[in-house]
């Protein structure tokens, strides 16, 4: 069976980009694969955090996971820290990848910006990182966002370079090159202020986003308050060209309800945002309020969502251990 790994950074405030673009793709691959999902908090300190806020948010992401569907006892579920192979591994890759490889990633310049010289030589190499993360289970799949693309590619060219570089005939492909999932109609949520922005939790208007942890009145008043245009609902995927926040609300609902766009169009079609948008709040109700409401319940188990991350950190270490040890071989340490 084929293996996927992802990961989630604990940075708080979980949004709706994270639920349909990541975990409700997580939790549709279970039947399929082989999982492992991992909440990344060594990424995370890549930027400063309150180190008090970050086991909150880490068991935050844990009991989305959980929340959302995921089988703790038939997928792995654990945080990165404490599987020491990620950072071992991500050594020897630094030493494969290339200084021009990690110049071209786009994220690095859009997260340090102007302030470039004073940014952690953590957040230049995350993508190294994420390589190791990935390889470390010689995964073969990777469900991703867009954003993440460049570094999944970077992840398959560390790993030709190892396998070019270390291992010749006797292991020839050791490490596989892992393939993107990118699937859905809502893979890539944006702004509900903006249909051109990605939705962030980093955006200042709380009133951008839907989080997992919002209420009923507060999911209705956001989407009430979504910019739209004055247009109706058009009857085919053509007429949402150039209308960003209508293909952001149809891409949502179509996401949510299980369908495709032309589906969801076929069903509005004509139809004001006046009778859309309660139709989209109702819907958005009905699918995250049973999460938020476990993920409470979870979170106030604290002790239990720890034992549940130890025990998937136990178990993804006896796959990476094996995988590392062969790696080191390989490289030439004794």
């Amino acid at each position: 069976m084929a293996r996927v790994f992802s990961g989630i950074q604990p940075t708080g405030n979980l949004h709706l980009g994270n639920y349909l673009g990541a975990i409700k793709q997580f939790v549709d691959l279970q039947a399929t694969h082989e999982c492992l999902y991992c909440v990344v908090d060594m990424h995370a300190i890549t930027v400063a955090q309150d180190p008090k806020e970050l086991g909150h948010n880490t068991r935050e992401v844990a009991a989305a996971f959980i929340a959302a569907g995921i089988d703790p006892a038939a997928q792995i579920i654990f945080n990165q820290s404490k599987v020491s192979a990620h950072a071992e591994l991500a050594w020897i890759l630094n030493c494969v990848a290339r200084i021009g490889w990690l110049n071209r990633m786009t994220q690095f310049k859009d997260k340090a910006g102007k302030n470039r010289e004073k940014a952690s030589a953590g957040l230049y190499t995350y993508p190294v990182l994420m390589a190791a993360d990935i390889l470390v289970y010689q995964a073969t799949h990777v469900p991703i966002g867009h954003d993440q693309k460049q570094h999944l590619e970077l992840a398959r060219d560390i790993a030709q370079k190892f396998n070019n570089d270390f291992c010749g005939e006797e292991a020839p492909g050791f490490f596989p090159l892992p393939d993107p999932l990118i699937v859905g109609p809502a893979t890539r949520v944006m702004s509900l202020r903006d249909g051109a922005k990605k939705m962030s939790k980093s955006d200042p208007s709380d009133m951008s986003r839907i989080t997992m942890r919002d209420s009923a009145d507060d999911i209705a008043k956001k989407i009430r308050k979504a910019k739209t245009d004055p247009e109706p609902l058009p009857e085919t995927i053509e007429g949402l060209k150039d209308r960003p926040e209508a293909d952001n609300l149809v891409g949502i609902y179509a996401a949510l309800a299980g369908q495709t766009k032309p589906e969801t169009l076929s069903e509005f079609s004509g139809a004001p945002f006046s009778d859309f948008k309660p139709k989209l709040a109702d819907l958005l109700v009905a699918k995250l309020t049973p999460i938020n409401d476990e993920m409470t319940k979870l979170l106030n188990e604290p002790d239990h969502l720890d034992a549940i991350l130890a025990d998937g950190a136990a178990r993804a270490e006896t796959i990476a251990r094996p995988i590392l040890a062969q790696a080191k071989e390989l490289v030439g340490f004794i």
